[in-house]
């Protein structure tokens, strides 16, 4: 048995989660006065759950030598920021390399358990995006087109079937019955990169679209004041927006108005984490996107200008931190946000004080003065730690 402690994020009540066969078996309320007053007791919340991960340390999913060894070493990455769940992202790009980077993530699911274990499934974001400068943001021109369902079927052929988000732009004719189809067929369509006018956002939903895929961004720079596909989405109460939160992405201000406008019910946190995340700044030769340059604020762009972003380079544990500076958020519900929320939204497993679940909890540290991120102490997957040490109280 593996005996689990920590503070709850929600309650803030002291509790031992006693774990049999990675699962939760038993739940045992701790009196504080039972744990030495001088131990600082670590926080115990649900793993985090990222829907949007394009890549790490250099290596991009949306790679034409993307390979199983490749698939695995980000699985294993994402445990240092608390992720025990994520989906990898695939972003516009060639039918020939999407369908060799969804074969392979597929192949790493079905002959690594560590992957299988953390990828419950992928998004695709494209190439189904509006061409427009603006809100086509770094995806290809060339490979942004309207949708094809026989070519979506084999794109998902190739995944086995294991596409669960796909990001698109209603604005060409036809799409609402592609995306009626899709959502059919058991996929969460997302809405992003568009330039959809009024009906085209309100027949996608109306088709079965559920999701804004990082509200705010890949928009035009400028746009009309009222009648405009941020507006539309913001107010449609059946959309759920995914928001990067990492103070580069979005103002303080439109992240206060986006949460307040869409209510924490409608609103999940993803990091959009680019391949070239974890790198020092620079410029670099992107797989996916092109040329891309790394500030030295941390911001990624597309090089040679500073307006259009090229994805993230900050994890999840930035955007729970910045959400709760940014709108006075509480803890438990930046944390839902960034784990039991997403969860939600494709059907994973998640984290929760329930016996039976899956013992997905990370041990972690609230930001303090000059931390711009919450501190993951321990990732614990099935009820044993993959990154750092179980916190127990000194005897």
């Amino acid at each position: 048995m593996v005996q689990i402690i920590g503070r709850r994020y929600d309650t803030q009540k002291v509790v031992a989660l006693h774990c049999v066969e990675g699962r939760v078996a038993e739940i045992e309320h701790v009196h504080v006065d039972v744990v030495d007053s001088a131990q600082e007791i670590p926080w115990l919340g649900p793993g985090l759950v990222d829907l949007q991960v394009n890549g790490f340390g250099g290596q991009e999913f949306t790679d034409p030598d993307l390979t199983i060894e490749h698939v695995e070493e980000i699985s294993l990455r994402m445990d240092a920021d608390g992720v025990t769940h994520y989906l990898p992202t695939l972003t516009t790009n060639s039918i020939a390399t999407l369908t060799h980077a969804l074969s392979t993530i597929s192949s790493a699911c079905s002959s690594s358990p560590e992957v299988a274990a953390r990828v419950p499934g992928i998004h695709l974001e494209g190439p189904y995006l509006s061409p427009h400068e603006g809100p086509r943001g770094a995806h290809p021109q060339r490979h942004c087109r309207a949708p094809d369902w026989d070519e979506f079927s084999r794109l998902q052929e190739a995944a086995e079937g294991r596409i669960r988000i796909l990001t698109l732009s209603p604005e060409y004719d036809g799409t609402a019955d592609f995306i009626a189809r899709t959502v059919e067929s058991g996929v969460v369509v997302a809405i992003g990169h568009t330039s959809a006018d009024s009906s085209q956002i309100r027949a996608a939903v109306d088709a079965g679209a559920s999701m804004s895929t990082h509200l705010g961004n890949g928009a035009h720079g400028q746009i009309r004041r009222h009648p405009n596909y941020i507006w539309d989405q913001l107010a449609e109460d059946r959309l759920v927006a995914s928001l990067i939160v990492d103070g580069h992405h979005l103002p303080a201000a439109v992240v206060k108005s986006f949460v307040r406008g869409k209510t924490t019910d409608r609103c999940v946190l993803v990091s959009d984490m680019v391949g070239m995340a974890g790198m020092p700044p620079g410029r670099y030769e992107n797989s996916a996107v092109g040329d891309i340059e790394i500030l030295d604020d941390g911001r990624i762009v597309v090089a040679g200008q500073r307006q259009y972003l090229a994805g993230a380079s900050l994890p999840l544990t930035v955007g729970v931190a910045n959400i709760m500076r940014f709108t006075e958020m509480d803890l438990a519900t930046a944390i839902d946000l960034a784990s039991r929320r997403p969860a939600q939204l494709i059907a994973a497993p998640a984290g929760a004080f329930e016996v039976g679940v899956p013992a997905d909890f990370i041990q972690f540290a609230v930001p303090t003065s000059g931390k711009n991120r919450i501190q993951i102490l321990a990732t614990i997957k099935a009820a044993k730690p993959v990154y750092g040490d179980l916190w127990t109280p000194a005897i």
